[in-house]
């Protein structure tokens, strides 16, 4: 059983930051990439950014400059890093990991931006 707990999300003033957290717990044996998504409302899930398990990193061109994504392997632990936010930024984020027995993911954390 793999658990994944997200934390961070939360209402910001455009402009604004947030940082993510998700733990990963449980019969995790390897990592691979660890990812965030995020899903507006009436929109399909996208993917926003992901981190390989050598810390190759890729974005969203939409967020590019302004999130960064990161990992701590001893943690299990993937963060995001949300800075200069739009309310198009507005989703539920999740995590998700892609493990040696399979992908995992988080159960969502919303982040809404607004003035």
């Amino acid at each position: 059983q793999v658990q994944l707990v997200e934390s961070g999300g939360g209402f910001v003033q455009p402009g604004g930051s947030l940082r993510l957290s998700c733990a990963a717990s449980g019969s995790i044996f390897s990592i691979y990439t660890m990812g965030w998504y995020r899903q507006g409302p009436g929109k399909e899930r996208e993917l926003v950014a992901t981190i390989t398990s050598v810390s190759a990193t890729n974005y969203k061109d939409s967020v590019k400059g302004r999130f960064t994504i990161s990992r701590d392997n001893a943690k299990d632990t993937v963060y995001l890093q949300m800075n200069s936010l739009k309310p198009e930024d507005t989703a539920v984020y999740y995590c998700k990991i892609r493990t040696r027995v399979g992908d995992y993911w988080g159960q969502g954390t919303q982040v809404t931006v607004s003035s």
